[in-house]
């Protein structure tokens, strides 16, 4: 099967921003500009985290879902604040494909199994936040790494697959942000016990970074933020694009976090991974991402037709 290349947005009101460890955010723009971008550019999905969920008890992103519903037809996931199945249903009308749970389905999980068996278990994916502790053990966090629930991290993989998850969104919050490679014990560990997808995610910083969690932590997918953010916005500028309207961006102008990592597009990273014989949807004939997915869907409708 295809690797998957997924772009992360984190989204506080009406901005995309991006943090360290799941903190300390910053302003990017808009996220509706960016999930175009990627769009465009041949992502195979999109991620959307309300990132403040946790500290309002409900999810905001619901406008945000539905105006990026009309325009962008690859799968959408829309994760934070989710608490209940009318909560899921809610984001599901609103336009995303999946949903991803983690602090609802931790204090209960027995709503992985009631909301699978409503929308189906690959509308439905586990996130789960981990921390090393200082005896080597991955234990499971929630609202964006601050609260400890004291399950040991491949457990709960093992159970939230039993329970009907479709997929594992795996983070490792000590190398979120930071560009300094995945914590491919983590994805291998939960890759190993589980028989359902796992996706990597939290500190890319290079392309080799995200080959080796593929080659070596066995992720079937990785969800990714600051290497494809931090190019994106670069284009945006030179292009004129004027941000004065979106907030803060002081710190994303001074570049201070731009000598941490390498910056990317998604079709750099897939020639780089299609090179070393990883496969995934790749453009490499010629023809844009987005082209790419409507001869898809053409075929497929001929296909369903006959």
């Amino acid at each position: 099967m295809n690797v998957r290349i997924i772009p992360r947005l984190d989204i506080k009101g009406p901005n995309l921003v991006k943090g360290i460890h799941l903190e300390g955010l910053r302003v990017l723009g808009r996220p509706e500009d960016f999930a175009r971008h990627y769009y465009e550019t041949g992502a195979d999905e999109l991620f959307y985290q309300d990132s403040v969920a946790s500290l309002y008890g409900r999810n905001s992103l619901l406008e945000i879902v539905a105006r990026t519903a009309r325009e962008i037809f690859i799968p959408l996931c829309v994760g934070g604040g989710l608490r209940n199945l009318d909560d899921i249903r809610a984001v599901l009308r609103a336009g995303a494909d999946k949903v991803a749970l983690n602090t609802a389905v931790t204090k209960n999980p027995e709503l992985i199994h009631q909301a699978a068996r409503a929308f189906g278990s690959s509308t439905i994916v586990v996130a789960i936040e981990a921390i090393r502790g200082s005896d080597g053990r991955w234990l499971c966090y929630t609202d964006c790494g601050r609260e400890e629930t004291g399950v040991e991290a491949t457990q709960w993989a093992q159970r939230a697959a039993e329970m009907g998850a479709g997929e594992l969104l795996v983070t490792s919050v000590d190398r979120e942000g930071t560009g300094k490679g995945f914590d491919l014990e983590l994805t291998s560990a939960i890759a190993t016990v589980v028989g359902i997808p796992v996706i990597a995610h939290g500190g890319a910083g290079k392309m080799e970074h995200i080959h080796r969690v593929i080659s070596e932590g066995r992720a079937d997918a990785v969800a990714m933020a600051s290497m494809l953010h931090y190019g994106c916005y670069r284009q945006f500028a030179a292009d004129g694009r004027d941000f004065s309207g979106e907030g803060n961006t002081m710190f994303i102008k001074a570049e201070r976090i731009f000598t941490r990592m390498e910056t990317a597009g998604i079709q750099d990273i897939k020639r780089y991974l299609s090179e070393r014989d990883i496969l995934c949807r790749w453009e490499g004939d010629g023809i844009p991402g987005v082209e790419l997915y409507r001869q898809w869907c053409e075929t497929v409708g001929e296909q369903v037709s006959k």
